[in-house]
């Protein structure tokens, strides 16, 4: 399922200048797809600046996401690489952003536990870090579903 999302939200970049930075770059696929609207991504960093780095889910990896007050049309998942960290709340390093989106709380548990499952791989979670291309990432993430 996690791999059908992530078909056309994923993109590389070589740094940003700020964890908000990353938030909206790696928010650009759902917007532009309709799967989100732009409250989303403000209610998004207004979590983190409210709750801190809650969203850094393992060392290296941030899950960015909030609750649906209207601002999330389809479920979607966005995968932001960044060959450069950017430090987010707490000097927390990052370098993989997955921007969750859901229409409910069920839809949600379903594309965490996912997601859950690809990271609790180490080894995966390596691979997923060294990635060079869109193929290779949907090719491990397919190889754990």
């Amino acid at each position: 399922m996690l791999s059908n999302y992530l078909e056309n939200t994923i993109n590389f970049m070589d740094s940003v200048s700020t964890w908000e930075e990353s938030v909206k770059a790696a928010a650009q696929p759902l917007l532009k797809h309709g799967n989100i609207d732009e409250s989303y991504v403000e209610d998004m960093i207004s979590n983190i600046h409210k709750f801190g780095p809650y969203i850094v889910i393992v060392p290296g990896i941030a899950m960015p996401h909030a609750q649906n007050k209207g601002g999330v049309n389809q479920n979607g998942v966005s995968l932001l690489k960044l060959n450069k960290p950017v430090l987010y709340p707490e000097n927390k390093e990052v370098n993989l952003v997955l921007v969750l989106a859901a229409t409910d709380s069920s839809g949600h548990l379903d594309l965490i536990s996912d997601l859950s499952s690809v990271l609790a791989d180490e080894e995966v979670k390596t691979s997923l870090e060294n990635a060079e291309s869109k193929e290779e990432i949907l090719r491990l993430i397919r190889d754990v579903e």
